[in-house]
């Protein structure tokens, strides 16, 4: 199945990437995510009607049927079959634009959400109507999420469009594997999930993957969110409309810091990976912010702000992960070192990871999961930080990008839990890898929250040969290198003087 699946996903991107012309890449991404928004609906739509039609006691144009098994109502001149027969007019676009509105009108949850460009002068309607009849393929059983192609090729779509928009393709779209590893870390089967800056949903994503695959139910979780920008506002709102993922992001997007949508909300679960060392996030509007406990964030860099927020959303019980840039675990400048105690002397930070670099398209900058909690008496681990040093971890998967291994995603969650005590297994530190440093210790290392600085270095293998033996060895080999290197230098003198050069 994956393999098929994924000759779909290239098949489709290869055809969409014909589409874009001179458009812009955010007004591109717009059109493709769009036309596949619709196919999806469009087909969720046409399994339920075929379904009615077999029921001669229903009636398939009643839209009740419909919202009663939370599927949206498709006008006929929205569904897909309709936007195929008539893929190869001139006016597709007005077509298409009209279907979105349309949707848009008997569905109020969409409101404001769907993209209505298609009728552009910019957009080659030739290739859209192209575009159109690769898209119609049958998706089969839309509504199990196990065998949904569409939503698969949306996530692969997203993870495309971050690649090559590059800085910028990292403010709506988080490396699905580091999503993995933050929702194997943190588990959550039930209670509120939010994520403050949420990108294209991806966290929740995730979250409900994670929840079905281990045989937990999906209604148990309540979705929050935020979002800024208003074009990632909406991608996220198709991303989870196409999950079938039931969320709350507000009715229109809003800046996180300044137009807090979810005041009240006191989430069990927080996942983040909030834009790195923001600069222009107007924190000289908010010193007086009661989300400040700790301190007063700097104007120049948002990242300790982000920290705060997400904090005082915790509910009592509750435990927040979070992306940040490496520099957020070592800063010293007033504000931010002055906020950094203040958590771990309230013993509010967990664990820290540090991960491998070149993870994420949008930087390079190295990164590391923060995980912070307000009841580490649940687990028996007050006064202590788990760390956690994974830069070795990872493959490499082109010349540019690395991603962490399902082994490596189950290994680093497993130290996580059974330092936890919440399996069976007897938590060890691991050279190298893995320390469960007292809070004491951390006080020592002037409340630098880096890995490396308290995991060691890894233990190597004794081979057996003595040390003696060795040392005549390596010293034997030495001097044959430097024997070498002499020559290699005579030849070299000579080159150089022979084309008038003396050294």
């Amino acid at each position: 199945m994956a393999s098929a699946a994924l000759g779909i996903e290239e098949k489709l991107w290869l055809m969409a990437d014909k589409l874009r012309g001179s458009m812009d890449s955010s007004e591109y991404k717009n059109v493709v995510l769009g036309l596949l928004f619709l196919k999806y609906i469009s087909d969720a739509f046409e399994e339920k009607h075929q379904e009615l039609l077999q029921d001669e006691y229903a009636d398939e144009e009643d839209r009740d049927e419909y919202l009663a098994d939370n599927i949206f109502w498709v006008p006929k001149e929205a569904r897909w079959g309709y936007i195929n027969r008539n893929s190869k007019k001139p006016e597709i676009g007005q077509i298409i634009d009209h279907a979105m509105i349309s949707i848009e009108k008997e569905n109020p949850s969409l409101k404001n959400v769907l993209p209505k460009t298609f009728a552009r002068y910019d957009l080659d309607k030739t290739r859209l109507g192209e575009l159109i009849d690769q898209f119609t393929f049958k998706v089969g059983d839309t509504t199990s999420q196990e065998q949904d192609i569409l939503g698969r090729v949306y996530e692969y779509f997203l993870s495309k469009f971050a690649s090559a928009e590059g800085k910028g393709g990292g403010e709506f779209y988080t490396p699905r594997n580091v999503v993995q590893l933050l929702v194997e870390m943190l588990e959550p089967y039930s209670g509120r999930v939010y994520d403050p800056c949420c990108g294209s949903g991806g966290m929740f994503v995730q979250s409900e993957k994670f929840v079905e695959e281990h045989q937990g139910n999906i209604g148990n979780l309540s979705i929050y969110g935020q979002e800024s920008n208003p074009t990632t506002w909406k991608l996220a709102k198709m991303n989870l409309a196409i999950r079938g993922i039931d969320g709350d992001l507000g009715p229109n997007n809003g800046d996180t810091f300044h137009d807090d949508l979810h005041n009240s909300l006191k989430a069990d679960y927080i996942l983040a990976n909030p834009p790195f060392n923001i600069s222009d996030w107007g924190g000289e509007r908010l010193t007086d912010d009661v989300r400040w406990k700790y301190g007063v964030p700097p104007t120049g860099n948002a990242n300790y702000a982000w920290i705060q927020h997400m904090v005082s959303k915790l509910a009592p019980s509750g435990t927040a992960g979070f992306v940040l840039a490496n520099g957020s675990m070592s800063t010293s400048t007033s504000a931010e070192l002055e906020i950094r105690k203040n958590l771990i002397e309230e013993d509010i930070v967990e664990c820290i990871v540090t991960l491998p670099g070149q993870l994420f398209y949008s930087t390079q900058i190295p990164v590391c999961l923060w995980f912070v909690t307000k009841n580490k008496k649940r687990h028996n681990r007050q006064g202590e930080i788990l760390f956690i040093d994974a830069r070795q971890k990872g493959v490499m998967v082109d010349r540019t990008h690395k991603e962490l291994s399902n082994e490596d995603i189950k290994e680093i969650a497993l130290v996580f839990h059974t330092w936890r005590g919440t399996t069976e297994e007897t938590y060890k530190n691991v050279a190298g890898f893995c320390k469960a440093a007292t809070l004491e210790e951390v006080q020592n290392h002037d409340y630098v929250l880096t890995p490396g600085r308290y995991v060691g270095l890894e233990e190597l293998e004794d081979d057996g040969e003595p040390f003696e033996v060795k040392m005549e060895r390596l010293t034997f080999s030495l001097s044959e290198q430097f024997q070498k290197s002499h020559e290699l230098e005579g030849k070299i003198k000579n080159v150089l003087g022979g084309l008038g050069y003396e050294i």
